[in-house]
Formats: C-alpha cells, sequence, structure tokens
C-alpha cells in the first residue's frame, strides 16, 4: 500500500501515575517462588523490564480515550469538524455494544458525520486502525481521521499473581505460558492522521505493508484481561521474527527504500529478548531504535504508538528522517509503515489553558 496524500500530524497520549515495579510483583509472588525455588529478579533478567504502569482499579478505557484524543487534536491544531472518522483500536474496550468509539466521539465533540467504530488485532488494533484510516484519507473519502486505545493491564496482572500463588500444581514448566501475562502495563495514545493539503507537520505516509503468518495463530491467546492470557514466549519468538523478517524485505520494497537507508525505528515493545533477535535478524543499529517497554512493560495495541510519541518527547525524530514503524503481533500479524519525519506534534503533559480546554470538552 502506497500513498500520496496521507500525514501523520500529530499524537497524544495519557500515562497512568501509578508506577508497580518488577521487584514489587516478584515480592508478590514469594508464594510460587518458594515453593518453585525461583530466584528473585528472574522475571526482570528475562524481560528487560524493570516497571509498568497501572490505571486505577475499575477505569474504562474509553474514558482515557477520551483524553489522548483532546491531546491530539490540541497539538495538531486541526478543527474537529474536519475529523471524518475514529477508530478505538485497543485490546481493552468498555463494553462490547455499543462500541466504545461512540462514547469518545460523544465527548470529543466531533461531527455527526464522522465514522466511529471499534476495531480488534491483539497488538495491532491501532496500527490496523491508521491502515484503514489512511485509505480513506488516501481515496478522498475524509480529510482526518483519529485512532486511538487504552490498554489496562492491572486485572491481567493481578489475576496472574493471584493464580500462580493458589494453583499449588503449578510447575516451573507451565508457569512459562503465564510469564508473559506479567509483562503486561497500561497506557493509552491517539493518532490523529489528515491529508497533505490540511497538514501543518508534514510527515508524510509513504507506504505500509502487512503480512500474516496465521498457521501461528495458537501461540498467544486471551479470552481477556479478566482471564488469563496463555502464550507459548519461545515459539512465539521465534515465529513472530520469522514474520517480521519475511514482512521487512517486502516492506523495503513497498517503500522504495534501503536497509542502510533507514534513519529510525520504533517497534513493538515486548522485551529484551525479542528487540535483540529482531535487529540481530533485521541488521538493524538498535541505536536508531527508540524502546519503551523497560519502564512500560508490554502496552498491547498501543505499545508502538506510544513509543513514538515518547520518541518524539524526546526529540529523537530529525527533519527528513526515514522512519520505520516495526509491528509484530500474535496471530500472526505484521504490519510495517514508511514515514518521511518532519516536524513532531505530540502532547502528553497539559498546560494549565491546555487541561482547562479538555475538561470543557469531557465534560461536554
Amino acid at each position: 500500500m502506497r500513498y500520496q496524500r496521507v500525514c501523520l500530524e500529530a499524537l497524544g497520549y495519557t500515562l497512568p501515575s501509578e508506577v508497580v515495579t518488577t521487584d514489587e510483583l516478584e515480592y508478590r509472588l514469594a508464594p510460587i517462588y518458594d515453593r518453585l525455588q525461583l530466584p528473585h529478579g528472574r522475571l526482570e533478567f528475562m524481560t528487560g523490564i524493570r516497571e509498568r504502569r497501572f490505571f486505577p482499579p475499575g477505569t474504562a478505557p474509553g474514558s482515557i480515550d477520551i483524553e489522548s484524543g483532546e491531546k491530539a487534536i490540541l497539538a495538531s491544531g486541526i478543527d474537529r469538524q474536519e475529523i471524518g472518522a475514529l477508530v478505538h483500536g485497543s485490546v481493552c474496550r468498555d463494553f462490547l455494544e455499543p462500541a466504545t468509539a461512540c462514547k469518545v466521539h460523544h465527548r470529543l465533540s466531533l461531527s455527526a458525520d464522522c465514522m466511529i467504530y471499534d476495531i480488534s488485532n491483539a497488538c495491532l488494533g491501532i496500527l490496523s486502525g491508521i491502515i484503514q484510516v489512511a485509505n480513506m484519507i488516501e481515496l478522498g473519502q475524509i480529510r482526518a481521521g483519529l485512532v486511538l486505545g487504552t490498554e489496562c493491564g492491572r486485572p491481567l496482572v493481578e489475576n496472574t499473581i493471584k493464580r500462580l500463588n493458589e494453583d499449588e500444581s503449578i510447575t516451573r514448566r507451565d508457569i512459562k505460558s503465564l510469564i508473559a501475562s506479567l509483562t503486561i502495563g497500561s497506557g493509552s495514545v491517539a493518532v490523529l492522521l489528515c491529508a497533505e493539503d490540511l497538514s501543518r507537520a508534514k510527515n508524510s505516509l509513504v507506504a505500509a505493508k502487512v503480512l500474516a503468518h496465521t498457521d501461528h495463530h495458537q501461540l498467544c491467546r486471551s479470552e481477556g484481561l479478566e482471564s488469563f492470557m496463555h502464550t507459548d514466549s519461545e515459539q512465539l519468538l521465534h515465529a513472530g521474527i520469522a514474520t517480521g523478517v519475511a514482512t521487512f524485505s517486502q516492506f523495503l520494497e513497498e517503500v522504495s527504500w534501503k536497509s542502510d537507508e533507514l534513519d529510525k525505528t520504533i517497534c513493538h515493545q515486548v522485551g529484551v529478548a525479542h528487540r535483540k533477535l529482531l535487529f540481530d535478524a533485521l541488521d538493524l543499529d538498535p541505536a536508531n531504535d527508540f524502546s519503551s517497554f523497560d519502564r512500560l512493560g508490554n502496552t498491547g495495541a498501543v505499545a508502538l504508538p506510544l513509543t513514538l510519541a515518547l520518541a518524539l518527547e524526546a526529540d529523537h525524530m530529525r527533519a527528513n528522517d526515514r522512519l520505520a514503524l516495526l509491528g509484530i503481533g500474535s496471530g500472526i500479524n505484521c504490519q510495517m509503515f514508511g514515514i518521511r519525519w518532519q516536524e513532531s506534534r505530540v502532547l502528553g503533559q497539559l498546560e494549565r489553558a491546555d487541561r482547562k480546554r479538555l475538561t470543557l470538552h469531557s465534560i461536554g
């Protein structure tokens, strides 16, 4: 998929204030650690994740969507009435019916002509939404679109800890399928795309490439964040890297770039082993990458775009950079994007005037 008139205009994000360290989680896992004689520090050593964040218990994802969406709109400077599509793409949602996007649409005071819906594609839900909105913009159906999501990982992590401590039938071998559940964190992000003639930032979406290796769909599955996530982490890691390698070569052809022409990369955030193997397999320089998993954990569908937002705040990008977004999710699905970067517009921490404006729209 190639694009000539789509720009990634702005991002907004919201992080929970509560920080939970991996060290703290391991102290809570003392019953099973003692029973199976597992060494303290094992989880952080295996994953590279030292902490993650959680929203308060009972937080509705849509309520945080509203804050992140408003930030993206403020950062863009685009009239909200120009937004012709709103997509909620995280794993977590308020309810099955109606779409979580309905509440967000109402609270953001968007146009009645705006197409609104939820999309589900595991850790690639927001990226899938970006492709759909970009296609609508390229076709001239809409002028701008907002893709957002919020992951609330607390229930999954806490339920996993409870099960590990209480189920005395769990063995060292059994614990492997539940380790991935302990890497989950929380966060929220919104991505605003628009037509080139409406853009001020001029960050041109050049191309996108998708690839599905669904013969591996059984390697990671969950019935919901209130339940448990069963993951064959080792097989998922190697199958995911293989899918990433296959996608990357096709992506470079689609975007008409060479590997050594990439200036910056942002990848899905899983852990230290995944990052090292992926960059070795793709022969990419980790110095050009920006990661967040060490302090945020795996934040599901928001992980890659949230990390992009944090990279922009850290001045990771420069004008004319060739940026590759490398998404790999369970299924196994892979989605990669090429963007010619120009100007960063991102809003995370709000100034007082902006917070007042956001609050007025949120209660409207």
